[in-house]
């Protein structure tokens, strides 16, 4: 009874007119076409060493139009960039943000779970390791703790999840 009336509503609905291909593969680039010298960043060399540019070389990067900023693929570690946030994003925030994903690129070659949900984001392994590596970068370009401040903090995390993030890296931020 239960299967005749799911088939007689899935056809009012034309559902099974239509076929729809579900396995389909994201549209990359190779990473150095858009992002180049970064084999040369001390910072990118200490994360993989003798192979930064045969690695760097094989990364996949993905422009997606969808609002956000940087991420890694689970699935086979290439990276997802916001278009919007690549035009209109401040030059500085961008370029730690690669150092940040960089660092996730390297996890997920390590064979580590990026997006372990046994963890809040502001408590994951991974996104506290990445974080204080993009911090050391940024300390060493000679920004300040407030500038860290404004780069760390962004709209879609909680004040309070900010504040743990802070301690988590040990960085005071006069604004917080």
């Amino acid at each position: 009874m239960y299967h005749t009336i799911l088939r007689e509503f899935i056809s009012m609905f034309d559902i099974n007119k239509v076929k729809i291909t579900r396995n389909v593969q994201a549209t990359t680039y190779a990473f150095t076409c858009y992002f180049k010298g970064f084999e040369n960043v001390e910072a990118v060399q200490n994360l993989f060493h003798e192979k930064t540019q045969q690695i760097l070389q094989n990364l996949q990067v993905e422009f997606s139009g969808r609002r956000g900023y940087m991420g890694v693929s689970n699935l086979d570690g290439h990276l997802i960039i916001s278009s919007d946030y690549l035009q209109k994003g401040d030059l500085i925030d961008i370029y730690l943000d690669i150092i940040h994903e960089l660092v996730h690129v390297k996890q997920f070659m390590d064979g580590k779970e990026l997006f372990d949900h046994n963890y809040s984001y502001v408590d994951r392994p991974t996104e506290i390791e990445a974080y204080r590596y993009t911090v050391d970068v940024a300390l060493k370009m000679g920004l300040d703790e407030e500038r860290i401040c404004n780069y760390l903090k962004t709209e879609w995390m909680s004040e309070t999840d900010f504040h743990v993030l802070i301690k988590n890296l040990e960085i005071h931020c006069c604004n917080s």
